[in-house]
C-alpha cells in the first residue's frame, strides 16, 4: 500500500507538471528521492528473487541426493538383515538339537577342558556349546577379555583346530542380563546399550579365536542383548546366569569328520599338559559386571 501511494504521488507529480508547466525545487526533489528508493526497492526485491532461486536448486540437488543415500541405505540395510536372518536360523537350529551332534571324542575332550576352568566356562554337550560366563570373562563393563579368559580360549583354539575338526564353523553369540547400560565409562567406549555391549564381547571372543589361528571363515559373531534369558531377571543369580557368551560348534561337517576323527585312533580324550593347566588355572579372575 505504501508503494502505491508513492506512485501516485510520482504520478500526481507527472500530472503537476503537465497542468502547471513548472513545479518547486523542494517538491522536484521529493518526488525524485521517493522514485529512486523505489527502484533500489525493486532492485533488492529482485536480487532476494534471484537468491531465493539459487537456494531452491541448491535445495532441490541436495533432497536429490539424500534421496540417493537413503535408497543406497536400504540396500544395505536389506543385505545386513538377510545376513542375521541366516544367523538367526543357524543359531535357533543348534539350540534345538536334542541330541550331541559331536563325535564322542571331541565331547569328552572339551568336557574336560571345561571342568579344568569351570570358574570362567562351562561345555553344554548335549548342543555343543562352550559357555563363557561374562562376569569372570570380561573386566566390569567392558570388552575386554580377562587374562583367564584369554588362556582358556588359547587352550580352546587347540582342540578348535585339530585336524579333525577344524572343519566345523562356530557360532558366538553374546549375552546380556536385562540392565540397561548405565556406566558413563562403558557408553564412552562406544558400547551404548545392551545391543552393542552383547555384540562387541561375541566379536572380542571371535577376534581372540583368530589371534590363534582360528580361520575367519568358520566364525559367525551376533549379539542378542537381553532378548534371550537363560534365567529370571528378578535376582542377582538369574542375571549373572544370563550374562554369558555361547561359542556353538555347528555341525556343518560334524557327520563326515567324525569318521576321520575316530580313526585318528583319538578314542579318549587327551590330558592337558602341566604347563597348559597352570596357564589356564591359576591367572587372575575378573570382577562382577558393573554395567
Amino acid at each position: 500500500m505504501r508503494d502505491v501511494k508513492r506512485w501516485l504521488s510520482v504520478a500526481a507529480f507527472g500530472v503537476s507538471v503537465g497542468l502547471t508547466g513548472c513545479v518547486s525545487s523542494s517538491q522536484f526533489k521529493k518526488v525524485e528521492a521517493e522514485r529512486n528508493q523505489l527502484r533500489n526497492e525493486i532492485q533488492s526485491a529482485r536480487a532476494e528473487a534471484d537468491e531465493f532461486r539459487n537456494q531452491l536448486g541448491a535445495v532441490s540437488e541436495a533432497t536429490q541426493g539424500k534421496d540417493e543415500q537413503i535408497t543406497a541405505l536400504s540396500s544395505e540395510k536389506s543385505e545386513l538383515q538377510a545376513q542375521l536372518d541366516e544367523i538367526n536360523k543357524q543359531y535357533a537350529e543348534a539350540l534345538e538339537r536334542a541330541s550331541n551332534p559331536l563325535p564322542k571324542a571331541l565331547s569328552n575332550e572339551l568336557s574336560e577342558f571345561a571342568s579344568k576352568n569351570s570358574d570362567v566356562l562351562d561345555f553344554d554337550a548335549s548342543r555343543g556349546m562352550v559357555k563363557f560366563k561374562s562376569d569372570v570373562s570380561f573386566a566390569a563393563g567392558s570388552i575386554e577379555l580377562t587374562p583367564k579368559a584369554k588362556a582358556a580360549i588359547t587352550h580352546l583354539s587347540k582342540i578348535l583346530n585339530d585336524q579333525g575338526v577344524k572343519g566345523y564353523e562356530l557360532m558366538i553369540a553374546g549375552h546380556t542380563d536385562a540392565m540397561p547400560v548405565q556406566r558413563a565409562a562403558t557408553i564412552k567406549q562406544g558400547h551404548l546399550d545392551n545391543w552393542y555391549l552383547s555384540a562387541h564381547r561375541a566379536i572380542s571372543v571371535g577376534k581372540c579365536l583368530q589371534k590363534c589361528d582360528v580361520s575367519a571363515s568358520r566364525l559367525a559373531m551376533v549379539g542378542y542383548a537381553d532378548q534371550r534369558p537363560q534365567a529370571s531377571n528378578a535376582t542377582e543369580d538369574g542375571r549373572a546366569k544370563n550374562r554369558r557368551v555361547e561359542l556353538i560348534i555347528l555341525p556343518t561337517k560334524a557327520q563326515a569328520a567324525s569318521a576321520e576323527w575316530m580313526s585318528t585312533g583319538r578314542h579318549t580324550a587327551k590330558k592337558a599338559t602341566p604347563a597348559q593347566h597352570d596357564a589356564t588355572a591359576h591367572t587372575d579372575g575378573g570382577s562382577a559386571l558393573n554395567k
